[in-house]
């Protein structure tokens, strides 16, 4: 499996789940950052000859849509990260299909193209959410990246199955899911992607993506616009999250470019695409479906 290397792309004032946080209402009014910093993280992907997977959140794909143009334009793939970036766990099964439904269908205007993944905000598909993937098929996709098979302050499926597997929904068809990376097992933690990929040492990182690969273990990486601003405005919070959210930017980039410099990195399409082809989507994989603790997700 290569590594799939992904860009959530979404402006500095969505950090989720701040007290206080601005509105949707009140987005337009705020300054706009996204635009320069998702340049910057596609003129990396150009350095190091890299495809990714750029999750756009449909409110900024409306606003910007020559960002989705681009990033087609330089051979990226479109997905989608919903619309008005919400928790999913806090929606109504009806208000996630509107809100995954009008974010796909801007982003295929945009694009010019079908858009076949998604990644829900916070990655926060949990067991109260027992309707995802349902839904997820009924708007249209066909896999997702949204789980994350550990604990986690929003979101977190700790029963989840760690490697890709097949979901079976009601509406008679399947959607692929490919979970965040996370090692360990005593408190397993991903590494890869944002907080974390800013927080731990690059030769830590590195050593464990490899003894991931080297299990044939994808490893996902993924960052926002946001983390190669430095200088980009902070919102009110507590000191835990404060941390979290701004720890190391200014390491950011760097760490992006030894990610990109040091493993073969694409995007979930081409691998998708792959799995189906090359009908690796076996019933092993299938089984992996099934929780460790028997339930099926």
């Amino acid at each position: 499996m290569p590594c799939i290397f992904t860009i959530d792309v979404e402006d500095w004032f969505h950090v989720l789940d701040i007290p206080g946080s601005p509105s949707i209402d009140t987005w337009s009014s705020l300054e706009s950052r996204v635009e320069r910093n998702f340049l910057k993280l596609l003129d990396l992907a150009d350095e190091h000859h890299t495809s990714t997977t750029c999750f756009f959140l449909g409110w900024i794909a409306e606003r910007f849509p020559h960002l989705v143009r681009e990033a087609v334009g330089r051979g990226h793939e479109i997905a989608s990260h919903g619309y008005a970036h919400r928790l999913v766990y806090e929606l109504s099964q009806a208000e996630f299909r509107a809100d995954a439904q009008r974010a796909r269908m801007i982003l295929e205007d945009a694009a010019g193209c079908r858009v076949l993944g998604f990644r829900a905000p916070g990655f926060s598909v949990t067991k109260d959410t027992p309707w995802f993937f349902d839904e997820l098929d009924n708007s249209g996709y066909r896999y997702d990246s949204s789980i994350f098979p550990a604990r986690r302050g929003h979101g977190g499926f700790e029963e989840a199955a760690r490697d890709p597997f097949v979901v079976h929904t009601a509406p008679g068809g399947s959607v692929v899911e490919f979970p965040i990376t996370v090692v360990g097992d005593v408190y397993p933690l991903c590494l890869f992607g944002g907080g974390y990929l800013r927080l731990f040492p690059w030769r830590l990182i590195r050593s464990m993506a490899r003894r991931c690969l080297r299990r044939d273990r994808t490893v996902v990486f993924y960052v926002h616009p946001r983390e190669v601003d430095v200088d980009h405005p902070r919102m009110r919070m507590n000191g835990w999250r404060r941390f979290k959210s701004y720890v190391n930017l200014e390491t950011t980039q760097h760490k992006i470019a030894q990610v990109l410099k040091t493993f073969r990195c694409g995007s979930f399409r081409n691998t998708f695409a792959e799995m189906v082809t090359g009908s690796s989507i076996t019933e092993s994989v299938r089984a992996a479906a099934v929780g460790a603790n028997g339930a099926r997700l």
